[in-house]
């Protein structure tokens, strides 16, 4: 079978998560490239392909943590999903938080999918290998 490389763009502040989620993906044996950017303001740059990151790739899939620098994961989901350019691009919340009022909120921004990290490090992975398995594996994803 011959796959094309999903570009994959990981939006996470702590290093060891970041870590985690590379190496996740690593072993699951995905055909990727992995974009990570740590703020959401460089986020959003290299989605709308401004500054440094004018001529980048956009990606097939966001993976969004909430609790970012400088501006939110809650603030980029809302202005990813307002961007005709961008809306289509599936975001799959990848947050600690497990607090109602942020499940809701990711799911009225219109989040596909809100993911609690497991603390644990084999269900950490097994979690990564799920959304690997489902979102690059059994869904059709646009080709923008």
């Amino acid at each position: 079978m011959n796959e094309r490389e999903i570009e994959i763009l990981l939006v996470e502040d702590n290093p060891g998560d970041a870590r985690l989620t590379t190496e996740a993906l690593k072993e699951a044996r995905v055909r990727n490239k992995l974009t990570h950017i740590s703020d959401g303001i460089e986020a959003l740059a290299l989605l709308r392909q401004q500054g440094k990151y004018a001529g980048s790739q956009r990606p097939d899939l966001i993976l969004l943590d909430l609790n970012l620098p400088r501006k939110d994961g809650r603030e980029v989901l809302a202005e990813i999903k307002a961007d005709d350019r961008l809306k289509r691009i599936p975001v799959v919340i990848l947050t600690t938080s497990q607090a109602e009022e942020d499940i809701l909120k990711a799911y009225n921004l219109n989040a596909n999918c809100y993911v609690s990290k497991p603390v644990d490090l084999d269900q950490f992975i097994r979690v990564v290998r799920t959304i690997k398995d489902f979102w690059l594996t059994i869904v059709k994803l646009p080709a923008e």
